[in-house]
Order: C-alpha cells, then sequence, then structure tokens
C-alpha cells in the first residue's frame, strides 16, 4: 500500500517528489521546501490519500552520520544523498480510513532554516513545530505561537543540535511563580 501512495504522488506532483523509497510498509519521500504546503495539502485533502492525522514533526542533525549511509534514511533520486544539507524536517502522517503511512522529509540547509507551518491543515502541527523550534532553531513561518516549549525562554542555543555545547552554562533565572502560570484561582 505504501509505494502505490508513492506512485500516486510521483504521477500527480512529479516536480514535487525528489526521491522516495518504501521498506517494512513506511512509504518516505523526500520533497523541495518550495513544494511542502502544496503537497502535503494534496495528502491530507485527496480521497486516495486522506491523510487525516499529522503523528509527529521533528527534526534530524545529520552532522555526524556517515555521508555514506545518508542514502538508505533519505531518499534522493538525482545526486549524491552525502551531499543534501544537514538537518532535515520530517513529518509522519496517517490516514485512518486507508490504514497507511507517509514520512515527508524537508532537507534544510542551516543558513536557511525556515519551512511555513502546517498549523493550517493540523492543529497537532501546533506543538511538534514548536518542539522542533525549540531544540534544533527551525523557523516556522506563520506559526500563530512559535516559542520555546520545552527549555526556558533565557535558554540559549538549541540542545539536538549535534554541535551543541554538552558542557557550559545557562543564564540562571528565577524560579517561576505557580501563581503565574496557574488557570486555578486556588493558586492565585
Amino acid at each position: 500500500m505504501s509505494q502505490s501512495l508513492i506512485d500516486l504522488l510521483r504521477t500527480v506532483k512529479p516536480r514535487a517528489i525528489l526521491g522516495s523509497h518504501s521498506q517494512a510498509g513506511d512509504a518516505t519521500v523526500l520533497v523541495p521546501r518550495e513544494q511542502l504546503l502544496d503537497v502535503m495539502t494534496f495528502l491530507r485533502d485527496d480521497p486516495r490519500c486522506r491523510m487525516d492525522v499529522l503523528i509527529d514533526v521533528t527534526a534530524v542533525d545529520y552532522s555526524e552520520y556517515d555521508p555514506a549511509l545518508r542514502h538508505c534514511v533519505t531518499p534522493l533520486d538525482a545526486g549524491d544523498s552525502a551531499q543534501l544539507p544537514r538537518f532535515e524536517v520530517v513529518y509522519h502522517l496517517l490516514s485512518m480510513p486507508h490504514r497507511n503511512r507517509i514520512r515527508v522529509k524537508v532537507a534544510l540547509a542551516e543558513d536557511d532554516f525556515h519551512l511555513p507551518t502546517m498549523c493550517s491543515l493540523w492543529i497537532a502541527a501546533n506543538w511538534g513545530e514548536r518542539e522542533a523550534y525549540d531544540m534544533f532553531g527551525v523557523q516556522f513561518d506563520g506559526h500563530p505561537d512559535l516559542r520555546r516549549v520545552l527549555m526556558y525562554d533565557e535558554f540559549v542555543g538549541h540542545p539536538l543540535r549535534k554541535d551543541f555545547a554538552q558542557r557550559g552554562y545557562q543564564p540562571l533565572v528565577p524560579m517561576p511563580n505557580l501563581a503565574d502560570y496557574a488557570d486555578n484561582e486556588t493558586y492565585r
């Protein structure tokens, strides 16, 4: 079933698919940033796809990955996948009616580190995009509330990047007051 989803995408959006593979029933496609919103809208809205659930949004830093093995995880039809940029943003989609999944990847260079938000298509993108922003520094253009979600606001850097210093110091900030965050009047 996953291969037929890849074949459908290659037929309907031939310029949008830079590479693909299907392993163990999971489909993976690599798309350029400029085509991402169009491909994701198609995957959600087309009755042959009906990807109605965005399971996860995450990012990967391949800077310490063996370049010779990059083709195993990032399919690329033309060229050498070892020459792809250091980062990828990865979306995992699920179709409940068709019972299939697809992984959509977008390679990003560190000096041009932004993508359009998917919040208008799936509200579940909100937290996943915020996490990718917080941990990797990915900018999601048009996101309704792009701010840190795991690290505190004064935290410097993005801890899941491979070049993040494992030793060092972060700014000390006062402990938050529960009343500042509470929705319940009991705590105020």
